[in-house]
């Protein structure tokens, strides 16, 4: 959170290169909002015209980019906490689809209603991430390891559950069929232009920021990434810090895959395949670090909704969707060599 501050503190010398530097790190800490301005200007230079309009800016264009990002936005939240502690979750993407898939069994056949549905999913995505995480801390193992464990645990679950089909949901009042109010995650509010599922992940992007940047478990967050022995001997609560942040990973992942649900209308084991690449990537082109102990949630906001803007930009001018793969890939390289020169200029500076 504070790391373009320290680094320019560490660094404050006398001359031309001190200032250099400062500039350098202060473009690396806004990296997700500057990427996002010259995203925007792309898609307004290079947008396909329609009578005279820019596509890119048209209102339903600009309503379908937020809702595309929601999903993936919603997991990126979580997915910043995680990754401040310089660690990685990648089950998020196979726990949305089982997520999905829990949400339209228990109304579609099971017959819960709607609050006891989503207190219940929400509850077994935060348990399963709280699992990783115990695993994780209690037995010493990598991130990396246990959450792609937990991936393929998720995916087979998913597809157990499902038996490998379409779980679709119709709605109305007898057996077999979802309460109505469910049907409103796949509607627009305010003249039909506003997804309700980006509204639901401003709701969670704001209450993340709040948690991280106003409360004490944020400090907690940072204290762990930033250097993990001196926040154990500062009486920070270390292990319990790390379970947390993979709970809550859980539990957007949980949300995300019920958003999903209500969005397509049915639940599927084989969704959410590569969203936690997505995530990851929205999170390190935001400028959260890699090694831990920095990051911001706005700006894995802003790098969320710039990837969302960089495909869209793509799919108007209809490029092949192997070359949007290829230029997210490169925009991470250069997030994280950015993130990189900055860490040794840090420690040459000290």
């Amino acid at each position: 959170m504070n790391d373009a501050a320290t680094l320019v503190k560490s660094t404050a010398v006398p001359g031309a290169p001190a200032r250099r530097l400062d500039f350098f790190a202060i473009a690396v800490r806004f990296q997700s909002v500057i990427g996002l301005i010259f995203v925007v200007i792309g898609g307004i230079i290079f947008s396909p015209r329609r009578h005279g309009s820019i596509l890119f800016l048209a209102p339903d264009n600009i309503a379908n980019i937020v809702r595309a990002i929601s999903e993936t936005g919603i997991i990126a939240v979580g997915m910043t906490f995680v990754i401040i502690t310089a660690g990685i979750d990648l089950s998020v993407g196979a726990l949305l689809s089982l997520c999905s898939v829990l949400t339209a069994t228990i109304m579609t056949t099971w017959g819960w209603g709607l609050v006891p549905t989503l207190l219940f999913v929400m509850t077994c995505g935060a348990l399963f991430g709280c699992t990783q995480g115990a695993i994780s801390t209690r037995f010493r193992l990598e991130a990396f390891i246990v959450t792609l464990a937990g991936l393929q645990v998720a995916r087979g679950m998913a597809l157990v559950i499902s038996n490998n089909q379409y779980i679709n949901i119709s709605y109305g009042n007898g057996p077999g069929l979802a309460p109505p109010i469910f049907s409103v995650l796949g509607d627009r509010l305010f003249n039909n232009t506003v997804p309700v599922a980006t509204l639901v992940f401003l709701v969670v992007a704001i209450v993340a920021t709040f948690v991280l940047n106003f409360t004490r478990f944020g400090r907690y967050v940072f204290a762990v990434g930033g250097n993990e022995r001196a926040a154990r001997l500062s009486g920070v609560p270390v292990t319990l810090v790390k379970i947390s942040v993979y709970a809550i990973t859980g539990l957007v992942s949980a949300i995300a895959g019920i958003v999903h649900a209500g969005q397509f209308n049915f639940g599927s084991a084989n969704d959410g395949t590569g969203y936690e690449l997505t995530a990851i990537a929205a999170v390190v082109i935001g400028g959260t670090s890699l090694f831990g102990g920095a990051g911001s949630m706005i700006g894995t906001i802003a790098g969320a909704i710039m990837l969302g803007a960089l495909a869209n930009i793509l799919q108007l001018n209809n490029i092949n969707a192997a070359l949007q793969l290829l230029a997210t890939g490169a925009i991470i390289v250069v997030a994280a060599v950015l993130q990189s020169l900055v860490r040794r200029r840090e420690g040459l500076g000290r």
